[in-house]
Formats: structure tokens, sequence, C-alpha cells
């Protein structure tokens, strides 16, 4: 007997971008870093990242992967390609966090003054976000966590309306600050069990809301010295 599924999809997620985006969303774009295809990646990018300031990038731990060609990423920001490395980098689902570092002179200097601040309160059920992308920004909205199953609540409680790219930022739409990081695709709340199965298996999402690591995870991940 077959079970029904809760999918929790730790990969490189794509959405659409919805008509009516505000032009201030898209200047949340500056901050957007794309890591480079390599391995067995399919899409362009294995993912995304948010630039933070002093050299620091945060991205989602399986965004680089276990290859070893991701022991020095390139990422590309402002359209320009960078090798970075990686300085920490936890695990899915229960850390999904990676820390990566850039030479400061090798940034564009539009960047290199830049602060990216983390949200200092979890925004409210309601509130609206821009997830931001190099390629794009769009608008979502907090869900509570009763839209997952209960079991699910306490390691994936931070939740937007649908899945988007992973490593992509979750920005609160007022105030402008980093809510978060994206981090999986996971089934609504069913009744009939849940299970945990690979991106490959699965290609669309309308079943599905979106899990981010909050910006207070990212802030105790950080080294001590970074204060955003």
């Amino acid at each position: 007997m077959r079970k029904a599924a809760l999918l929790i999809a730790a990969a490189a997620l794509l959405a659409s971008v919805p008509a009516g985006a505000q032009s201030s969303d898209d200047d949340l774009r500056v901050y957007a870093v794309g890591v480079s295809k390599a391995g067995p990646f399919f899409w362009p990018y294995s993912g995304y990242g948010i630039y933070l300031g002093e050299s620091a990038i945060i991205t989602a731990a399986h965004v680089v992967g276990r290859w070893p060609l991701f022991t020095n990423p390139t990422i590309v920001i402002a359209g320009q390609e960078i090798l970075a490395k990686v300085i920490k980098k936890g695990a899915f689902p229960q850390l999904d966090l990676a820390q990566l570092s850039v030479e400061q002179a090798l940034l564009p200097d539009s960047l290199r003054l830049r602060r990216n601040p983390l949200c200092k309160v979890p925004p409210e059920i309601g509130t609206n976000v821009v997830v931001v992308s190099p390629e794009q920004t769009a608008r979502s909205q907090i869900i509570s966590p009763r839209a997952i199953a209960p079991q699910y609540r306490s390691l994936f409680g931070t939740l937007i309306s649908e899945p988007h790219s992973s490593g992509s930022g979750v920005f609160d739409a007022n105030k402008k600050c980093l809510a978060g990081i994206m981090s999986a695709a996971v089934m609504r709340n069913s009744p009939m069990g849940a299970a945990v199965t690979p991106l490959s298996f699965k290609t669309t999402w309308e079943d599905h809301v979106g899990y981010f690591v909050p910006a207070s995870v990212i802030a105790d991940f950080l080294p001590a010295h970074y204060r955003f």
C-alpha cells in the first residue's frame, strides 16, 4: 500500500514572479548571489545565497553540497564570478546553513561598504516577505506551522506560502531586513502519514509550502565577530 508522502526537498526550486512586483523589492537583488553550476547539477546554479557584508555570504548547506569541487565554490554576484571559500557548514535538515567568504577587494565597489541587516524580531504570521534571487524577486507571506504535520513543526516551523529556490533570501517586505534563507519544500498537512523523498522524485510543488532557516539561527551560526 502506497503511503501518502510529506516531501521535504533540499534542492533548488524555481518559482514564478507575481505581476506588479514593487521596484523597491528589486533593489534587494544587489545582495543576491548565485552558486555556480558544477558536478552533477542540472540547473545553471546549484542554488543561491545572500551577501551579508564584511565578505560574508550565507546560503543553505545543501546548496554547497559535499562534492570536492565545492571546497572553493564559484559564486556570481553583481554579474561577476568570484572564487569563494566555505568557512562553516551545517547539514540538512538540522542546520541547513553554510557561510562562504570572498576577498573584499574582488567585490564590486557597490557592495564593499554595504551591510545587510538580519531581522532582530521574527516576522509574525501574515507578514509580507520578498523572496530574492539574482534573477528575480517574488512576494510571499509568512504562514502558520499548522500548515504542516505536527511532528515536523519543531524542525520546519518557519514557513512561507510556497517553495522558492534554495538559498534565496527571505526579506521582511516593510523592514527590508533578512528574515531567513530558503531551505526546503514541505507538503501541506496530511492525515495519512509522512515520508522524506529526494527532489528528483518530485517536479511539481502545488501542495507544498516553503521552509526557511530563520535569522535567529543564522545569527547564532555566524562567528561572534559578525554583527549584522
